[in-house]
């Protein structure tokens, strides 16, 4: 079995974004352990009764045996997998805001958010997926997080999800090109799990730096992760979306209206009538 300490880097990291791809979340053994064996050597030796002096024999030889074990499981883990790992405290988060608010520009935020080592989300993402489109936007479109595409490719709503957006908009008039697309959380989580409230709290700075530099004159805002997040709410998508709310940036109002996320609409293709009632009153407003 090859291990960790065997691999060039680029072979280890493009083995750590296949488990990543694959939801694998923790590593916790350097080698296989072939558990079923282990089942079947435990349940064979105990339908076998030994005589007493094999009994002696293997309780002298078992501390021997399992003495390995215990410092198999003691070894610290290889310095590769745990290069570059974040723990999120009060500290990342701090990092966090003095890095956005340092930023005079999307750009400046890029590189600033690119060279932020306190998110762990970081560790296992292929990129930064920043915000796209265009700089100084009438609509600001904000979803939850990276997938698999979008890490993949680096852009936000990229792949499928992004073409059922693009045919969402097109449907009331506005195009990709018009606006700004980003997500709340830059990097995607292992297998596409919700970011945790401390991955959330760390990321906010740095969303709430696009709004404001972007300065939108509309938030459009999609599904319920990002929903919760910028209206600061316990409630559910089917409470907050269709109704226009503001969310505070810097001390400025900015009109937002929620509805479902891409996603939701594959899992569930009846609320695509609720997105579209959603999507008329947002234009209404805009026109208004």
């Amino acid at each position: 079995m090859t291990a960790a300490h065997d691999l060039h880097p680029e072979q280890l990291r493009s083995l750590l974004h296949f488990y990543a791809d694959a939801g694998v979340e923790w590593l916790l053994e350097e080698e296989a352990v072939d558990r079923i064996a282990e089942f079947e050597a435990m349940r064979a030796s105990r339908g076998a009764p030994q005589a007493p002096a094999q009994r002696e024999v293997a309780a002298v030889e078992q501390p021997a045996r399992q003495a390995p074990a215990r410092q198999e499981q003691q070894r610290p883990a290889p310095i590769a997998a745990m290069a570059n790992v974040a723990i999120p405290d009060s500290q990342a988060v701090a990092e966090a805001e003095f890095a956005a608010s340092s930023a005079r520009s999307l750009d400046e935020l890029r590189t600033a958010m690119e060279t932020f080592n306190g998110c762990n989300l970081k560790t296992s993402a292929r990129c930064l997926v920043f915000a796209e489109g265009k700089a100084k936007p009438s609509v600001m479109v904000i979803g939850a997080m990276p997938n698999a595409d979008d890490d993949r490719d680096g852009q936000p709503f990229s792949g499928r999800q992004g073409a059922v957006l693009d045919r969402m908009l097109a449907g009331i008039g506005l195009a990709r090109a018009d606006l700004l697309l980003t997500n709340v959380v830059p990097w995607r989580p292992p297998g596409n799990r919700p970011p945790s409230q401390r991955e959330a709290d760390i990321c906010r700075p740095f969303i709430e730096r696009q709004i404001a530099l972007a300065e939108p004159n509309h938030l459009l805002i999609l599904g319920n992760f990002a929903a919760r997040f910028l209206f600061r709410s316990n409630d559910t998508i089917h409470h907050l979306r269709g109704e226009w709310r503001e969310v505070a940036v810097s001390g400025r109002p900015v009109p937002a209206f929620a509805t479902l996320h891409p996603q939701d609409l594959a899992t569930a293709p009846i609320s695509k009538r609720l997105a579209w009632q959603d999507l008329l009153a947002f234009r209404a407003g805009l026109r208004g």
